[in-house]
């Protein structure tokens, strides 16, 4: 059988305000997938993005000259097709994390592994296992999620870390209701003052958003993201990964637009 190939290219830009601070982000991804015979399918996505962060309210200048992050990974994923109703994945991202010099010790990798088992026409489970960074720091986190087609517009998933609504009313618009936890962790230059032992800044919170997307033209896509961030934390830890300062940012809302090509 013919491999069948697809390729895409994204950019998003997003903004998060708080009380305190405002974080903005911006990344660019590019993706490639390619599919083997009939059971087997790899994906590969590289991504970079940055984060800078404006300190509005820090009267002690607590470490001032952490306002911009860096991240490049890539994610691999194979997929296998066990059976007709069974199918299982799984995921390997190196991830460099730094705030400005990049080195080996910056590298950490990640991953999953997932059993998808569809248990009707319209219902799939998927239970699985990963090291991933949704609460900050890399940690083993479970993941399971109840996937249902309620018709041909519209879908719905319950689940951890991610939930999600989607509705479609052609085949341009697809509108969504999402509810998710991430996070993010980066490691810190050297820090000329030696009283400092912060090793680590972490990010993490649970957002829901109102998600729209539009399909322009038979390639391009247009996106947008509006919602809130929940128990919003940003913290430095040590290299134990033990808490060492707090910055109280406070929750606040999140803002986001993205534009897409994929063939």
């Amino acid at each position: 059988m013919k491999a069948q190939e697809h390729f895409g290219v994204s950019m998003n830009i997003k903004t998060e305000p708080t009380k305190k601070i405002n974080f903005n982000e911006t990344d660019i991804a590019v993706f490639y997938q390619k599919k083997i015979g009939t059971q087997n399918t790899i994906t590969n996505t590289v991504e970079y993005s940055n984060l800078k962060v404006n300190y509005e309210f820090n009267p002690y200048n607590f470490n001032a000259d952490q306002d911009k992050f860096n991240q490049i990974q890539n994610k691999f994923e194979y997929s296998y097709e066990m059976s007709e109703k069974t199918n299982w994945q799984i995921s390997i991202i190196p991830t460099a994390n730094f705030q400005g010099n990049l080195d080996f010790s910056d590298l950490t990798v990640l991953g999953n592994l997932e059993i998808n088992q569809k248990i009707s026409s319209r219902l799939n489970v998927i239970l699985g296992a990963g090291r991933t960074s949704i609460f900050g720091a890399p940690k083993f986190t479970p993941i399971i999620a109840f996937d249902y087609k309620m018709n041909e517009k519209t879908n719905f998933r319950i689940g951890f870390p991610d939930s999600k609504f989607s509705y479609s009313n052609n085949e341009r618009n697809k509108f969504s209701l999402t509810n998710s936890f991430n996070g993010n962790f980066y490691h810190l230059d050297v820090s000329a003052d030696k009283d400092s032992n912060a090793e680590k800044a972490v990010l993490s919170q649970m957002t829901s958003a109102f998600e729209y997307e539009r399909n322009v033209t038979k390639n391009w896509f247009l996106n947008f993201k509006a919602g809130y961030d929940f128990n919003k934390k940003y913290n430095l830890l040590n290299n134990n990964d033990h808490k060492v300062y707090d910055y109280n940012t406070g929750n606040g809302y999140v803002l986001g637009v993205g534009i897409k090509y994929k063939q």
